[in-house]
Parts: C-alpha cells; structure tokens; sequence
C-alpha cells in the first residue's frame, strides 16, 4: 500500500514505468516470433516460392518477362459441344488425362503453339549388342514423322558406338550417341534402361531438352508423331491389351515383387516401348522404377516383364497426364482393330536370337 510521502506524481511515475516494461516486453517477444516464422516454411514469402527457370537452376522466374503464346489466324472447323470427335473410344480418362487417338486434336493448332514456346525434345533409344541393326531405320523414318519441324536431339545408348550409322539430319536435329555399358541378358539390358535414363536425366538432358520421349529401337515410324503426344509425364496403351478386361492384364502379381499390382487393382496395362514427359517428370519415374528394380534384385525376384512391370505400377499410383492410344506403338496381334485407324510407330519383325548376340 502506498504511503502519503509517495504522492500522486510518485505513482505516477511508476505506472508509466510499468507501462514501458511491458511494451518492451511486447516488442521483444514480437521479433522472436516473426525471425523464427520467416525462417520457418510458414512464413508467408516461403508459402508461395518462385518456380527457378529449367535453364539455370540459380535463378528465379521473372513474371515480367514471360513469354506470350499468342496464336496467329487461323481457319479450321469449329469443334462441337454436343458432338465429341470420337464416340468409338474413350478419350478421356476419370482423372481427366486426354487420350489420344486419330481425330481427337487439332495439330496445327498445337504446332504453333509448341514453337512459340521453343520446345526441345529429346527422344532415348538403347541400340546394344546386335540391336544396333535397327538404328538406321529409326533415324530415317523418324525424320519423316517425329516431330516433323521442331528440335529434336535422338539419344542413342550404346556399346557398339562405330556402328550407328551416320544419317543427314534437318536443320536444328542432332544425333547424340552414347556409350554404356553391356549386359549378358537382354532382361538386364532392358532394366538397366531405368538407371541410365534417370542418370543422364540429371546430367546431361535436363540442360539440352524440354521433354523426352522414351521408346524402343526395333521400331519404325509410318506416320505422324508429334506435339500432341507431348505432357508433363505421359504413357501407352499396350496394343495387345488396349480393349482387354483388368483381370487379363499380365501385371505382376507377386506380393513379393516392388512391381507387385493387387487383382483387384489398375487402369489400363501400358507400354514398356514408348513413355516420357518433361526431363523433371521422367527423371523421377525412372528413379522410382529403378529403386524398385534394384530392391527387388536384393530380394531374388525379378518382375514378370521387367521394367514394364514396374512402369506400370508407377503409372497406377502416379496417374499419367496424358495417354496415347496404340497407334503410337503397334504390334500385329493378329488383327488390325477398327479403333486403330492410323498406326503411326511399328515394331519390325526380327528373328528370336538376335537379343542374345
């Protein structure tokens, strides 16, 4: 209690005291708290963080400078609401990732939209061993038909470096060839496809191209292959299994297996012969397949199909953006379905021994 020597003027004074004792402590805990939220994923500036631009991993995007993608005039047949372009076939699946068929895009449209945006592409073939036969083929039909004026870099693995043969290519087209190491079994060639792919992803494609397009060598293109095939990460219909019930589909089915795909479980069964996407999407699929490929090797278990085992478990729980139908890789099952009206990339007969040679 205070006494009467104190006074008005002492108590005062002591009050004001308190006063600025707590306003200090205030500011004090104020500051801790903002320096310990800036720092913090929380803070605001950190909620919504620049995306750093694909060709120099230092920097950050200018909103400022970004390009406009502005179409020039164009005449074609203006699509229909109430009439879709293909009521034979689905092309669209639950979770709204086109599927591409003949008659279902517009490519002029998508040409000029691709080349106002510079878009590089890369397209992976593995030529080892005796495979190498198949290489010229490749490059002169794919100069043809894939991705008929735009830059393109073909990436050819191999262990036979002399004899990919030397093919004149359109201006802005390269061939790059490069060496790799061998395996005694072609399962092992074929899975070990995952583990290059995702190295030289970090390495060398992510500073040279925009997408890659992954695809077997003992193939020819027939027809056109272009931009519209292109997506953040994107998959095929297997051409054996395209109109088939879930139950036939040859996932593997060993619990035992990181490839493993329970009965009940699946979407389409895709292609091991043609997937891709941008560098950054592709580099995690094959990371992903190739964990799981090496996990299964500690474990003695090797998935039904190999790589495309687990390419198809990865595209189950890692939903595709786009899919291409089977025109994109086709195979004669023993029939030529009505759906399939163009048959754009086709694998080429050969004899039975030549993966072992």
């Amino acid at each position: 209690m205070f006494t009467n020597n104190w006074g008005k003027s002492g108590r005062k004074k002591y009050c004001l005291f308190i006063i600025f004792i707590i306003c200090l402590s205030l500011l004090f805990i104020f500051s801790f708290s903002w320096h310990t939220l800036e720092n913090s994923e929380w803070h605001p500036r950190a909620m919504f963080p620049c995306k750093a631009v694909s060709t120099s991993k230092a920097s950050y995007l200018d909103l400022d400078q970004l390009k406009e993608v502005k179409l020039q005039r164009m005449l074609y047949e203006k699509p229909e609401t109430l009439k879709p372009p293909r009521s034979d076939v689905l092309i669209m699946t639950p979770w709204f990732a086109p599927i591409v068929w003949d008659g279902t895009f517009n490519i002029d449209i998508l040409n000029e939209q691709f080349h106002q945006r510079g878009v590089r592409i890369g397209l992976t073939v593995f030529a080892i061993k005796k495979y190498t036969v198949f290489v010229k083929t490749f490059l002169e039909t794919a100069e043809k038909f894939f991705m008929v004026g735009h830059k393109v870099n073909y990436y050819v693995f191999t262990d036979r470096a002399s004899e990919i043969p030397n093919i004149t290519l359109s201006e802005g087209r390269h061939l790059v060839v490069l060496d790799v190491p061998s395996y005694k079994r072609w399962q092992e060639v074929t899975m070990r496809r995952m583990e290059i792919i995702r190295n030289y992803s970090r390495e060398l494609f992510i500073n040279e191209v925009d997408y890659l397009v992954c695809v077997d060598v003992d193939m020819r293109f027939n027809d056109h292959v272009g931009v519209e095939s292109l997506s953040n990460v994107f998959g095929t219909l297997h051409p054996g299994y395209f109109g088939a019930s879930r139950q036939y589909f040859t996932y593997e089915r060993r619990s035992q297996s990181q490839a493993c795909i329970p009965s009940d479980e699946g979407d389409f069964y895709y292609a091991g012969g043609y997937f891709g996407g941008t560098v950054e999407e592709v580099f995690k699929l094959t990371n992903h397949c190739h964990q799981a490929i090496m996990t299964d090797k500690e474990n003695n278990i090797e998935a039904i199909w190999h790589d495309e085992s687990h390419l198809n478990k990865y595209f189950l729980y890692h939903k595709p953006t786009k899919i291409l139908s089977p025109e994109y890789l086709w195979a004669d099952y023993g029939g030529s379905p009505a759906a399939v009206k163009r048959r754009r990339f086709i694998a080429i007969p050969k004899d039975s021994q030549i993966r072992n040679k």
